[in-house]
């Protein structure tokens, strides 16, 4: 049987280089190809065709969030597994929605991250319990509006209410009812904690 051909796209080295060595002591599997970015990411993929794809959430031209599609129009049947720095669950969703076959942070064991090339090679999708856990704690949570999200990411940026209100162009009355609804999806009760959360759980996106 030939061995499942994976490609990697991830731009930390040494994460990379983890990567490569645990692939290469599997007999099934072969690392076909790597690169460090998006953009040669994406042209390598329509290249090769691999059996199953590592792509990093955070490169340094993109984010696998906004490129699944993208992949899926190239290759709807494409089996990408998303890698993480940390379970964020609100990423992971997305993720998931998008079609990602998978989700594994940077610091998964190398017999987890054989188990997870081999699952989804083999059609099926692959969460690990961990993060599986943090995606049923959060279950049925309701999701932010796109104006929330945008005021969240706002008050993790460190704005004050003033702020967010001059830069939304809206009052503070307002604002201040948005930031409570906040707080009440997220199970928070003030803006330190608020900012904690949004960052544990993947809530807003810092590099737009």
């Amino acid at each position: 049987m030939a061995p499942i051909k994976v490609f990697l796209i991830e731009n930390q080295p040494l994460t990379r280089i983890g990567i490569r060595a645990v692939i290469e002591q599997e007999s099934d599997i072969e690392l076909i190809a790597e690169t460090d970015n998006a953009a040669d990411g994406f042209a390598k993929f329509r290249e090769l065709r691999p059996d199953v794809t590592i792509l990093g959430l955070r490169l340094p031209d993109s984010c696998a969030i906004d490129d699944l599609g993208n992949y899926f129009i190239e290759d709807p049947k494409a089996k990408i597994i998303v890698l993480a720095e940390h379970a964020g669950d609100a990423e992971i969703t997305k993720a998931l929605k998008k079609g990602a076959s998978g989700y594994i942070c940077k610091d998964v064991e190398p017999k987890e991250l054989v188990k997870a090339i081999r699952t989804v090679a083999a059609g099926r999708k692959y969460i690990p319990n961990d993060i599986a856990q943090i995606l049923s704690e959060n279950l049925g949570k309701e999701e932010l509006t796109p104006a929330e999200s945008n005021i969240l990411r706002m008050i993790v940026g460190g704005m004050s209410n003033k702020e967010i209100a001059f830069a939304q162009d809206v009052s503070e009355n307002t604002v201040k009812t948005h930031i409570q609804n906040i707080f009440g999806k997220i199970g928070v009760s003030d803006r330190t904690s608020a900012a904690t959360t949004a960052i544990k759980r993947g809530l807003v996106r810092m590099d737009l």
